[in-house]
């Protein structure tokens, strides 16, 4: 990603702060290579310049948009080659947007089936609880779909 140079380095904390984005997080992205490594200065303490700020509120809001820590890598040797035709990104951002929507339909799925079986549960005893008595037996569920539950919704 290309961004104009800034004379003066900033703090993790201000980092952070600009960013809305936690310490930790940022030497996580370090980590893992998202960002570059931080230069240090005569006190050890990391410095960071105007272009890791953007390339950082980039990150930031890939992830807001749910694209997983591997597409947001994608995304960014993409951005960091702006000449390339943009085909690849289409491609991407294509297939996390049918994958949002194929989470959004187990969703929904997942959401009739906890509505019907709260409306069944009366509300007497823990002993008589249908909803206790449904997540105790995927046969009383409803819908088939319903059974994947949270491991479907990954």
């Amino acid at each position: 990603m290309t961004s104009t140079p800034s004379h003066a380095a900033i703090g993790i904390g201000e980092l952070a702060s600009r960013t809305h984005c936690k310490p930790e997080t940022v030497r996580y992205y370090e980590k893992i290579g998202l960002l570059p490594a931080a230069p240090r200065n005569e006190g050890n303490q990391r410095r960071y310049s105007e272009a890791t700020v953007q390339r950082l509120m980039f990150i930031r809001h890939a992830r807001d948009f749910g694209f997983s820590v591997e597409a947001v890598r994608e995304l960014l040797d993409m951005a960091d080659h702006p000449s390339q035709p943009c085909d690849q990104v289409d491609q991407l951002a294509r297939r996390h947007l049918a994958e949002v929507e194929s989470r959004i339909q187990r969703l929904m799925v997942l959401r009739d089936e906890l509505k019907r079986t709260v409306a069944q549960c009366d509300g007497d005893s823990v002993a008589q609880c249908r909803i206790i008595e449904v997540l105790s037996d995927h046969r009383l569920c409803g819908h088939d779909a319903a059974h994947g539950g949270a491991e479907a919704l990954r």
